[in-house]
């Protein structure tokens, strides 16, 4: 049976049971859990470590009133990567190539830091809407544009999360196939074919991590604009 590149993207479902709430639990079961030794081993030092010096770059532009924020940013960015990079495996479903789960995601917590901005100071909050020295005339033009490119916030969130990890396994997939083709009829061009493939796959490695990055860093940006 012939089947479409994009066919990976469609959720894995079992006696008409979908398995995405699996596969979005099983990056917490990964993970290691605090001992109650003094010395930690090396896994959960690492792990520690990379938690506390991304919270520090994430923190560090942020009013202290943004700081209760730690645990969700930090949590959210551990899930985003972990599933990201799972999904870079054979034969796995990535949950955040679809766009209603990454949307799922950036809704609520862009709207939460509107809910703040506008319950802790609603002058300032309304006050983006409006850039400082605007013409008369162009008043009513710029409170539409402004008013449009804040709800777009979350869209651009989900949708770039799903555009790059999408392009990605798509990319993976053609190149893969292109690698098994040409193998028994040009076996050298098949090795080079392999040799793009493996690079591309730490290029997507990367991507996974960066595009994690970005998704809690313009969260961040977001909330400092609202506190």
């Amino acid at each position: 049976m012939t089947l479409s590149f994009f066919d990976q993207f469609l959720s894995p479902s079992y006696l008409g049971i979908p398995l995405i709430a699996l596969a979005l639990l099983l990056p917490w079961v990964l993970f290691p859990t605090p001992s109650t030794r003094w010395l930690n081993n090396r896994l959960l030092t690492l792990q520690g470590w990379f938690i506390s010096r991304f919270t520090q770059q994430l923190l560090l532009p942020l009013n202290p009133g943004g700081h209760k924020w730690a645990a969700i940013f930090a949590s959210l960015m551990l899930f985003l990567i972990t599933l990201n990079i799972l999904g870079l495996l054979p034969y796995t479903f990535t949950p955040t190539t679809q766009l209603s789960l990454n949307l799922g995601l950036a809704v609520p917590l862009w709207l939460a830091t509107v809910i703040i901005g506008m319950r802790n100071q609603p002058t300032a909050a309304l006050g983006h809407l409006l850039p400082e020295g605007t013409p008369t005339l162009l008043i009513p033009v710029l409170i539409v544009i402004e008013t449009i490119s804040l709800f777009i916030r979350p869209l651009a969130l989900g949708v770039r999360l799903t555009a790059n990890l999408t392009a990605g396994h798509l990319l993976i997939g053609l190149i893969s196939t292109a690698a098994v083709v040409l193998l028994p009829i040009m076996p050298t061009v098949a090795i080079l074919t392999t040799t793009i493939l493996f690079l591309l796959t730490l290029l997507e490695v990367a991507v996974a991590m960066i595009q994690a990055y970005v998704f809690v860093l313009l969260l961040s940006l977001y909330l400092q604009e609202n506190i």
